[in-house]
Formats: C-alpha cells, sequence, structure tokens
C-alpha cells in the first residue's frame, strides 16, 4: 500500500526559527473516518519506521487486529527529516534547487508534532480518540497530547519518557562516532556514511535488546567454535538490513532529535507539563527494557493525573513493545474498559 502525500506550501516555521519550505508528509490511512468522528486512531511511529502501520505493527495493527479498518480510522504519518516520503535530508531544498543532505536543519520533537498538527487540520479530524506512540514515537505523543487536550480523548504511550535520559544519549552519541568516522560520510551522495551507520545500527541494537536476548537466541550449540559466531552474524546482518533501506543523514538527524527531547523545556519542569495532560491515559512498560527503564514510565504515569501504568514481560528488551501485540491487546482493552 502506497502512502498518500500532503504538500504544505506555506513552509513550517522550526523552534530554531528556520522556515522548512515546501513541506512534504507522507501518511497512510485505513478505514473511514465515521459520521459520529470518533473513530480515529493515530499512530507515532519509531526511529527508522514508516507510516505504514500495518506492516511494522501487524498484530496489534491489521486487518482482524484489535486495531482494524472495520472499526478505525487509522493515520499514520511518516515524521520529518526521515526517509520515506516526507521532508528530510534527501529532499530537495527549494532556496538552492538542490538537495539538502549535511545542509538540512536540526529539527526537535515539536517540530515533528507541527507537522502532524497541519496533517490533522488537512484531514479534517476534530477530536482522535487514540494517539499511541512508542520509542521516539512515545516522546511525539507526549508532546502532541499537551497540546491537543480537547482534540484528544485517550493516550497510550509506551517504551519511553518525558525527557531523554543521558544513557539514552550516549548510545545515539555513539551510533553517531561509529558514523562519523566513515570516510565518506562527508561527502554529499544517498550513500555516504551507509557503512559508518551499519556500526550505528549494531550498537544500537544492544539498547534495544538485552543479556538475556542473546544468551537465549544466539548463543552458540558448538562448544569448540573460535570464529563465526551466530551473534556476529546477527550484528552484520541487523547493520546490513538497515543499510540498504534507510541513509545516514536521516539516522543522525532522528537520533539528535530524540536527544533534544524534553517534555518540560519551557514549562517550568516535566513534572508540571505532565500535570497539564487532560486525557485519560495509559502507560506501558516493558519489564526488560534497558534503553527506556520502566522507572522512566512510572514517573510518567504517576504525574498525568489519572494516568494508568501497565508493564508487559518480554525477552526481547526495548523491542518487545513491537514484538509483543497479545500482551499489548490484552493490557489496551482493559485500559478501554
Amino acid at each position: 500500500m502506497n502512502p498518500k502525500h500532503f504538500k504544505y506550501k506555506d513552509g513550517l516555521i522550526l523552534e530554531s526559527g528556520y522556515r522548512l519550505e515546501d513541506i512534504t508528509i507522507a501518511y497512510h490511512t485505513y478505514g473511514e473516518y465515521n459520521p459520529q468522528k470518533n473513530n480515529v486512531i493515530w499512530v507515532c511511529h519509531a526511529l527508522t519506521a514508516n507510516s505504514d502501520v500495518f506492516d511494522w505493527w501487524a498484530g496489534l495493527f491489521g486487518q482482524e487486529d484489535f486495531f482494524n479498518p472495520r472499526e478505525h480510522f487509522i493515520v499514520c504519518a511518516n515524521i520529518l527529516g526521515s526517509c520515506y516520503g516526507s521532508t528530510g535530508p534527501l529532499s530537495e531544498n527549494p532556496n538552492t534547487g538542490k538537495l539538502f543532505y549535511h545542509e538540512f536543519p536540526q529539527l526537535t520533537v515539536r517540530d515533528l508534532v507541527a507537522a502532524h498538527e497541519l496533517l490533522r487540520i488537512e484531514l479534517g479530524i476534530d477530536k482522535i480518540h487514540t494517539l499511541i506512540g512508542s520509542s521516539l514515537g512515545g516522546m511525539q505523543a507526549l508532546e502532541w497530547a499537551y497540546n491537543l487536550n480537547e482534540h484528544l480523548e485517550h493516550l497510550v504511550f509506551l517504551a519511553s519518557n518525558a525527557q531523554h535520559s543521558a544513557w539514552g544519549i550516549a548510545f545515539n552519541e555513539s551510533q553517531r562516532m561509529a558514523i562519523s568516522v566513515d570516510s565518506t560520510w562527508k561527502e554529499s551522495n544517498k550513500n555516504a556514511g551507509l557503512e559508518g551507520m551499519k556500526t550505528a545500527r549494531s550498537i544500537a541494537l544492544l539498547s534495544y535488546r538485552n543479556y538475556q536476548t542473546y544468551q537465549d537466541t544466539q548463543s552458540e550449540t558448538e562448544p569448540d567454535k573460535q570464529d563465526d559466531f551466530k551473534a556476529s552474524s546477527y550484528q552484520n546482518y541487523q547493520g546490513l538490513k538497515l543499510a540498504n533501506r534507510f541513509n545516514a543523514y536521516s539516522y543522525w538527524q532522528l537520533s539528535k532529535i530524540m536527544d533534544g527531547h524534553n517534555i518540560g523545556r519551557g514549562r517550568i519542569s516535566s513534572k508540571n507539563a505532565l500535570s497539564q495532560i487532560e486525557v485519560k491515559t495509559l502507560v506501558i512498560g516493558v519489564e526488560s527494557d534497558l534503553l527506556f527503564p520502566i522507572a522512566e514510565q512510572k514517573f510518567i504515569a504517576q504525574n498525568i493525573p489519572g494516568a494508568q501504568y501497565a508493564e508487559i514481560r518480554s525477552l526481547y528488551g526495548h523491542d518487545g513493545f513491537l514484538l509483543e501485540q497479545k500482551q499489548l491487546t490484552k493490557v489496551i482493552q482493559s485500559f478501554y474498559k
């Protein structure tokens, strides 16, 4: 299913003050907006995902899943800075007629949310029944919920935080260091930095999983083996897999966006900002998540008035939010009830 494209000619003023001209937002919709206008499910995607949520969150979103197009009007927009159809580093800069590459302006989570808001208005959506997001998508959902309030009924927030941690920033910086030592990174072409990004993805995967994940899935059965280990092949495979579908410019940009996330910036504190979110909220943590430990989700649940907290168990750490669809379905069903 190909995405639709919304072109906004008036330009978007970013938090930095930079005017991003002629933006394009790629998005998918599934189902129909009902006459009561109360069935919108809006998904905010994570770092390297796209707007086709039926592809990457199958089991929770799909024809026969909990969020399905028979009952819901499901919307997912590709974020600015990405490489799946929305304006990003490989887009043409209207001011120069050349591709942006390294000249693409630095974005923030609030800039991503501003683009979502433009699309919401374009689609004529007055109220979102449920806004759901995890990881970088959770950062977007939280920031947008702060602004939406009367236009939003439910927030489902997974495996993310109110302010990105020093731990998370350190992982992201290590990945950018890997990209920057790639001798091609300073070039202006779509393949620049790809070898570095393979290493960056390998580093990232260590934060997405955990010790037990690798013990259970990548341990060797041959005790005398000295090379070509399963874990080594797995890391290389995951790096190559991302390099075949993504670009280093977007990876760099989006990791920077994560680092700058802080719901409390300019709002006294994170606690104060969270206290202003007046929608029914479900916060979900993954008990084995190393990148976004459950203490971060508990903090959010404790500070959004009336928020509920749920926890899922998973061998797969942070990636549990993508893989434990049955558990997620159960806790979201209970939240609605």
